[in-house]
């Protein structure tokens, strides 16, 4: 043994091979996962960060004003255009309303004019009227006859009231039958209507209009070819046609049919004039 084998060495004792090994592969370890995560990181570092979360709100919110905005300018649109058809319909209105008026005024002219040649005719006609009943005849008749008044004059030969009055002749004998008209068969008013037809001029149907369909004439007045009613104007009950020489034609009854009679036998209410 040697003389200093009993003296404790200072010296430390040497690790082992292996443990060395294993502290170094551990440290290795540690490095590598530490350089990794470095590296990592470095990466991480140097890519752009984007915010998701936000992306979602601000897109619906744009997309939302951008509806709006749409239907905004929308609502714009359809009120210009309604705004746009109603001037146009106005305008138009307003046209034809000036077309309706000027066509108004233009037939109103017309009628006047037309009234007034109508009025300037039937003023030549009464005076040709007055002229016929200048020229009188004697004409015999069944029953008595009345002495006829200043004022009366015999039915002409021809013209208007002629007519009228020939026509009536024509008649005497028919039957009254209520509501006929013709041709071999009157009442009243049918007669009347049908002998001033012949004339040219349309009557009504009925005695309550005839009795007001002329101008009114008094008794005292009445010339031949004018309407006799008797009742009330407006609401007479029979008509017939004074002929001259206080007599007058008309469908009577039934039991008399057409017939002359004379107005002192049955005097009339009133009289009007048509022709």
């Amino acid at each position: 043994m040697s003389h200093t084998a009993h003296i404790p060495s200072h010296r430390k004792p040497r690790r082992s091979a292996s443990k060395m090994a294993l502290r170094a592969g551990v440290a290795g370890g540690v490095l590598s996962t530490l350089a990794v995560a470095a590296a990592a990181g470095t990466a991480n570092a140097a890519e752009p960060v984007s915010e998701t979360i936000e992306m979602p709100t601000l897109t619906a919110d744009l997309t939302a004003q951008i509806a709006q905005s749409a239907d905004a300018t929308q609502q714009a649109a359809d009120t210009y255009e309604s705004r746009a058809e109603q001037d146009a319909a106005a305008a138009k209105a307003a046209k034809q309303a000036k077309e309706d008026q000027a066509q108004a005024e233009k037939k109103a002219e017309a009628k006047r004019k037309a009234e007034a040649a109508a009025k300037k005719k039937a003023e030549a006609e009464r005076a040709s009227r007055a002229t016929e009943r200048t020229t009188l005849s004697t004409q015999s008749t069944s029953g008595s006859g009345a002495t006829a008044s200043a004022s009366d004059s015999v039915a002409p030969a021809s013209g208007s009231v002629g007519t009228v009055i020939s026509f009536l002749k024509a008649q005497l004998g028919d039957a009254y039958v209520m509501g006929a008209s013709g041709p071999n068969a009157w009442d009243c008013s049918s007669l009347v209507q049908a002998a001033f037809k012949q004339a040219g001029v349309d009557l009504p149907r009925v005695s309550q209009d005839q009795s007001v369909a002329g101008t009114p004439v008094a008794l005292s007045n009445i010339q031949v070819g004018d309407i006799l009613y008797w009742g009330g104007a407006g609401s007479a009950y029979h008509v017939g046609v004074y002929i001259g020489n206080g007599q007058y034609l008309d469908a009577a009854n039934p039991s008399k049919g057409v017939v002359i009679q004379d107005l002192s036998g049955y005097p009339a209410s009133g009289a009007v004039r048509v022709l």
